[in-house]
């Protein structure tokens, strides 16, 4: 027996009683005469105690070979500790240690296992298995277990069955590129990765099994960011015969039971917003509502005034900003750079304060009268003391230069609170969106997603105007799960491939089989997708989502602990019928 405890269970309940523990030499003390170590397992740290007067000579130069990270294993007595730590649920007790086993020795650390250690992020995503053993890793990595435990118990009590789908499947066109695997088997041919198991899921709809879930790892080679990784997991859900309803009334209850079980929050209600209504007074579709800041179109109240890059822009767009009209010239000064940065791209930005006295002061005086500013306000919703801030433009690249400059704001007045939960359904997005560099339409969701029936009309008369039977979740101004309702009839299914581009032959050659399944009675279906990731991130009070992966990939998409992607050699490229054209 390796340990009769862990090193987070005893207390003074014990004194008295002979204990055998393992774990990991967290820190040694040595004072000669006495020597203190911290052992520490995945359950906390007991301290034990080696001490000449009451340790054998050897036990005690035994003791004092021991390093950090040293695997041991100790039998003794559980005494009450001198001086005590109420910091630690063992504090009160140490270990006074009667026989002491080396179990493994360890090379120093390149960095301190502690909660703050001396190690950089590349650094410890080199050696990440010694990074799990710090608490804040640690701890994110029961807590994603937990998360995963709870959509579980949910889902099972809902009448849900978890499938298992294959990973190695067709190459479809579903938006990001796929990862292709070489066939050997089958020369010259290629599988993919899934970036979802979404043709699966339905055909599972089309074989009866009604209700289906499952927590899956995807794969899409995409450029990467601190929320986006590579390989990543889904809740992945899907039912048959529903409405939409039925899967926001299932899925909400999802989200209570998380947010309550996790983070013991109740929440009542779920806002529902349109596309167009999130696009309009917040510039993006994943609005952060748990502030204000509302867009305000200023068009008619701030054009036709003499101000040129007004007048001849198409939107003119503004928001207030809560207690800032006190930010100095130096900190407006810095919002206009941030704005002017290539990432967001813009030309500038007009700002007008209203004084706590009610007066205002603004970057375009020469242009515009107090009356003038003052229909600004309250346009703005604006009170004295607040700043109103104005971009002007191209309607859908300032909504969405604004929307990252509210959301910049939102970080730094301290709004947007870890521990404050907002969600909500965004409906009703475009079916289709116009790619210029193609020059023809895309599914915004995916070719799946059934159209609005009192839109399908539109389809021959104005793609663009068509509304999809979709739905994300939205929380904290995240996209936590997205979905739709599906198309379940081929001709419906054919009409939506014509229109995405595909010719009769391409549609069959892609999707033919699914093609063919619908043909055999499939029900009326929908599902969703939440990214599981980025939801136990959220829940965990944070937006990145590498803590909360045991062994994740850098931003260039390699994991730097066991150097992949890595090189095939001569024979595995021949064996497989690869030859590189690499220039």
């Amino acid at each position: 027996m390796y340990r009769s405890h862990t090193c987070g269970e005893l207390n003074s309940s014990k004194i008295g009683n002979e204990v055998t523990l393992s774990g990991w030499v967290q820190k040694i003390r040595n004072k000669g005469f006495m020597v203190w170590v911290d052992l520490r397992d995945r359950y906390g740290i007991t301290q034990l105690i080696f001490d000449e007067e009451r340790s054998s000579e050897d036990l005690m130069k035994k003791a004092a070979t021991l390093g950090r990270e040293f695997v041991i294993q100790v039998k003794g007595d559980v005494i009450e500790r001198e001086s005590k730590n109420p910091n630690i649920a063992t504090g009160e007790i140490e270990v006074l240690v009667k026989e002491l086993a080396i179990l493994n020795a360890s090379l120093t650390p390149p960095f301190t296992i502690e909660e703050e250690t001396d190690g950089g992020e590349d650094l410890r995503m080199k050696y990440r298995y010694l990074d799990i053993r710090r608490n804040p890793v640690k701890n994110k990595l029961i807590f994603r277990h937990k998360v995963g435990m709870q959509v579980r118990n949910y889902l099972s009590n809902q009448g849900f069955i978890e499938v298992e789908t294959p990973y190695l499947i067709k190459s479809t066109p579903e938006g990001a590129r796929d990862f292709v695997v070489p066939s050997r088997m089958n020369e010259g041919q290629f599988y993919a990765l899934p970036q979802s198991p979404q043709t699966f899921k339905q055909l599972l709809m089309v074989g009866g099994m009604d209700k289906y879930f499952q927590i899956v790892k995807c794969f899409r080679d995409e450029d990467l960011r601190a929320d986006r990784q590579p390989e990543f997991t889904q809740i992945d859900c899907e039912m048959a015969f529903v409405e939409q309803e039925d899967i926001l009334n299932i899925f909400e209850g999802l989200t209570r039971h998380l947010l309550k079980e996790i983070n013991n929050i109740t929440i009542a209600a779920f806002p529902r917003m349109t596309y167009d209504e999130a696009m309009r007074k917040y510039g993006n579709d994943k609005p952060d509502i748990r502030f204000g800041m509302e867009f305000a179109e200023l068009d008619d109240i701030a054009k036709n005034k003499g101000f040129n890059v007004f007048d001849q822009q198409e939107l003119v767009v503004g928001i207030a900003v809560p207690g800032a009209a006190s930010y100095t010239r130096k900190q407006i000064d810095a919002l206009i750079s941030w704005v002017k940065r290539p990432q967001i791209g813009a030309n500038g930005l007009v700002w007008a304060k209203y004084n706590d006295d009610g007066s205002l002061k603004s970057s375009v005086d020469k242009f515009y009268t107090e009356e003038n500013l003052k229909e600004w306000a309250q346009a703005t919703g604006a009170k004295p003391g607040d700043l109103i801030l104005v971009m002007a433009g191209d309607a859908n690249k300032t909504r969405s230069q604004l929307s990252a400059l509210r959301m910049h704001l939102g970080n730094e007045l301290g709004l947007r609170k870890p521990d404050e939960f907002a969600p909500l359904w965004v409906i009703d997005f475009p079916l289709l969106e116009w790619d210029e560099e193609t020059e023809r339409y895309h599914a915004m969701h995916h070719p799946f997603t059934s159209p609005k029936a009192e839109d399908i009309p539109l389809l021959a008369t104005d793609p663009g105007k068509v509304r999809a039977n979709a739905y994300d979740l939205v929380l904290n101004g995240n996209e936590i799960g997205g979905g739709s309702i599906r198309i379940h009839d081929k001709e419906t299914q054919s009409k939506m491939f014509s229109h995405l581009g595909f010719t009769e032959e391409e549609a069959k050659e892609q999707f033919g089989f699914l093609m063919n399944a619908f043909q055999y009675g499939a029900p009326p279906h929908g599902g969703i997708a939440f990214g599981f990731d980025r939801l136990t991130a959220i829940l965990g009070g944070q937006e990145t989502i590498r803590d909360f992966i045991a062994f994740p990939k850098n931003n260039a998409g390699r994991d730097v602990m066991i150097d992949a992607p890595s090189k095939l050699d001569e024979s595995q490229l021949k064996e497989l019928s690869l030859k590189l054209n690499i220039e």
